[in-house]
């Protein structure tokens, strides 16, 4: 069970979820359903049907929320059965709406436990298949918030990104003929990164860089994230919830070992002008209860495998959730949380965990591959290593970095998430490095160096040269080299894990003699 904040409970709040549940479908063969869902073939019948909609049901009731969007929930047969469940097992939602595109075979969906006073759709008119936007005007206490729900379209099968596109336009222009001040929420599967802008792979890539969910539904501003500090700067800003979270837990989904945050929920400035309704900062969160993983921590999805449903599994995404607060008038604006100026590495290395951002001037980039790297502010500096984080920096470049999150792992000081990068130039990196006079594998203030151009022979784990050795780890198992070669480290960084090693991460940081 998820609780509210304490601070909640001054005045009357609610909260909100968007859940795509991967595929409810019912009973009933109307011949618009996925082939692997008609009923009574690959397994999918009552004792199947009854177990997706037991498993949707513990995590809705789990969240315990007022409003809860859904995405692919075939019809509104489909829907019923799901409130009848919620229903049986002590978790009512008395007011429901739904999507009827019969050329689609899933549907948008709402359900609340507040009224719902009116409710539209909006087609896409690209292609009769696009699933419509759902919009709906529910009721909380004396206040009205229109909600509207989107599943945009996937990128299976390299859908472009102009078909994603049709449907932000449909949604901008409906905002566009809201009166001003409308207190309203954007949420759903929007398949889109909610950092689309740079994640947008060039073969879905037919409309110059432009996308749906940044730039038409504008929650970028001046090649830079909308914050929610920044709504009210320009007309029709929106603020994507998921940037109050650090950069490595920006994800409701994985394909492929890939994490994406493609469930979003998007508020305008009038969710935060202290009138009405207002967004609760800080309260924005993804639901990841243990029972939603796999004992190896895969998400975990609804089984279908040869041909067959297993009725094991709950769905491929993971609900996201944000409350709000029919007190706006009784609150004041809260200042967000200010970025720490001054930090050093060696700051960061006598901290657990940062209780604000922190901001590391003039970082550079010594060693970067993929989207891990290591950094320093200076020759004499300490290094630190940059996990799965570091994918908008170069090799080479100095930056201004404002940190969000640190960890320790297996021995290794981490960066985990950057929220902004500031780059200021190349650099000489030559002085940054260290060579084999430097090694001693007792001095721990060598962690995350990167060593270059260690000559000697490999055998049994170790690399021995005159005067040292040191094990010798390779990040690949498929580059280790054969017992006895004599190799040069052109690239190698120091670590602590069970005794001193040397990280080689790629094929290309060392060479070979034999």
């Amino acid at each position: 069970m998820i609780f509210l904040f304490p601070f909640l409970l001054s005045g009357e709040s609610f909260k909100v979820v968007s859940y795509n549940v991967q595929n409810l479908f019912d009973l009933v063969h109307d011949g618009s359903e996925y082939n692997e869902f008609i009923p009574g073939r690959h397994g999918w019948n009552t004792h199947t049907v009854e177990i997706k909609l037991d498993h949707i049901a513990d995590v809705i009731c789990d969240l315990d929320a007022d409003i809860v969007a859904l995405q692919e929930i075939e019809n509104s047969n489909a829907l019923d059965l799901l409130t009848k469940k919620l229903a049986r097992v002590g978790c009512p939602y008395r007011y429901t709406a739904i999507t009827h595109n019969p050329r689609s075979a899933i549907q948008s969906a709402l359900i609340s436990r507040s009224p719902i006073l009116t409710r539209r759709e909006h087609p896409i008119r690209l292609a009769s298949r696009e699933r419509p936007i759902l919009e709906a005007v529910v009721k909380r206490g004396d206040t009205r918030l229109t909600v509207f729900v989107n599943h945009w379209k996937s990128k299976s099968g390299n859908a472009p990104e102009s078909r994603r596109i049709a449907s932000a336009k449909v949604l901008a222009d409906r905002l566009e003929s809201l009166p001003d001040g409308s207190e309203y929420i954007l949420l759903g599967d929007f398949n889109s990164n909610y950092d689309e802008y740079r994640t947008l792979e060039p073969k879905l890539d037919d409309t110059g860089g432009i996308t749906g969910i940044n730039h038409i539904l504008h929650t970028v501003r001046e090649s830079k994230p909308v914050a929610i500090s920044d709504l009210g700067k320009e007309k029709g800003l929106h603020a994507n919830l998921w940037l109050e979270l650090p950069e490595s837990r920006r994800w409701s989904h994985k394909s492929f070992g890939k994490a994406s945050g493609i469930d979003s929920i998007l508020i305008p400035a009038s969710l935060r002008d202290c009138k009405g309704i207002e967004y609760v900062e800080g309260s924005f969160g993804v639901f990841g209860a243990a029972y939603l993983f796999t004992k190896e921590g895969w998400v975990d999805s609804w089984q279908y495998k040869h041909g067959k449903h297993l009725g094991q599994g709950y769905s491929d995404h993971l609900p996201v959730y944000a409350s709000f607060t029919t007190d706006g008038e009784s609150r004041e604006p809260r200042e967000p949380k200010r970025a720490v100026a001054g930090t050093t590495v060696g700051h960061l290395y006598d901290m657990e965990q940062l209780h604000a951002p922190v901001v590391l001037r003039d970082a550079v980039v010594i060693l970067r591959r993929g989207r891990n790297a290591i950094i320093k502010q200076s020759p004499d500096s300490r290094a630190i290593y940059i996990y799965n984080a570091a994918q908008r920096l170069r090799e080479g470049y100095r930056y201004d970095l404002t940190i969000d999150e640190i960890a320790s792992y297996k021995g290794l000081k981490e960066v985990t998430s950057i929220r902004d990068a500031v780059e200021k130039g190349t650099v000489d990196m030559e002085s940054y490095y260290l060579h084999a006079e430097r090694f001693d594998p007792n001095d721990l203030r060598l962690q995350n160096e990167v060593f270059r151009d260690i000559e000697g022979v490999y055998r049994d784990g170790i690399l021995e040269w005159r005067g040292g050795k040191v094990a010798l780890r390779f990040r690949q198992r498929d580059i280790v080299p054969p017992e006895g070669a004599h190799l040069r480290i052109l690239y190698g960084q120091l670590g602590y894990y069970r005794g001193t090693q040397l990280v080689v991460h790629d094929r290309n940081d060392f060479t070979q003699e034999r």
